[in-house]
């Protein structure tokens, strides 16, 4: 077998002569062994080189490397099949909440005989300083106390050091007797159109409020077919 140029390589450590071990082997699996020399001078230089034994007077240490056993082939890793997603768990059935009431319930009407009806309490028609209409069963409504805007000594409003208020009265007059079915049909729309809005505990006395109204609307007068 031809024998490979001797190389120098400097001050080399032993990682780096097993390095160039590797390089010069085959990478075949019968490659023949390969020798490595260590060679140090006179003045101390070393140097080392492969199936090239040391010159003349120099310092020699033989070192005999085995190739490294052949590579084995890559053999792709098949993926272990994906296990079944498991199956949702059936929700259990729940019944369903039932529905709000589009208006609050009425009692049923009592059973009075056409001649024993009487005609409903008197019911007013009021209106407000700004012009609103409602209906109440008070000729004489509470007064409300209407803010004020109150200004500063120069007439600035932002300097204003004081809240007023004005006391503000609502007129009332009594709707015609042949009109206060009318007038209750009004009242109980009222009551309904605030309880829709209305939230939390405030909801259950216009609930009762209503069932009120509805109890004057079928035991009276008013209760009669073709009542006005």
């Amino acid at each position: 077998m031809p024998r490979s140029t001797p190389r120098c390589l400097g001050r080399l450590g032993l990682a780096a002569l097993f390095a160039i071990a590797a390089i010069a082997i085959p990478a075949a699996s019968a490659a023949p062994q390969v020798v490595i020399y260590r060679c140090t001078d006179a003045s101390g230089a070393l140097t080392v080189q492969n199936d090239e034994p040391c010159p003349a007077g120099s310092q020699q240490q033989r070192t005999v490397v085995d190739p490294p056993p052949p590579m084995p082939a890559y053999v792709p890793q098949t993926p272990p099949p994906a296990a079944p997603a498991p199956a949702p768990a059936a929700e259990p059935a729940t019944t369903a909440a039932p529905a709000a009431p589009d208006r609050p319930d009425a009692p049923p009407p009592a059973r009075i005989a056409d001649a024993d009806r009487l005609p409903p309490p008197p019911i007013f028609r009021c209106h407000t300083p700004g012009n609103d209409r409602y209906i109440s069963e008070s000729s004489e409504p509470q007064p409300r106390c209407v803010a004020l805007q109150t200004v500063g000594i120069n007439g600035d409003p932002s300097l204003a050091a004081g809240a007023a208020c004005e006391w503000q009265y609502d007129r009332c007059e009594r709707v015609p007797d042949g009109e206060a079915c009318d007038g209750w049909r009004q009242r109980g729309r009222e009551i309904e159109s605030g309880w829709r809005y209305a939230r939390g505990d405030a909801k259950a006395p216009l609930q009762e409020e209503f069932a009120r109204v509805a109890t004057i609307l079928g035991d009276t007068t008013c209760g009669l077919p073709g009542s006005p």
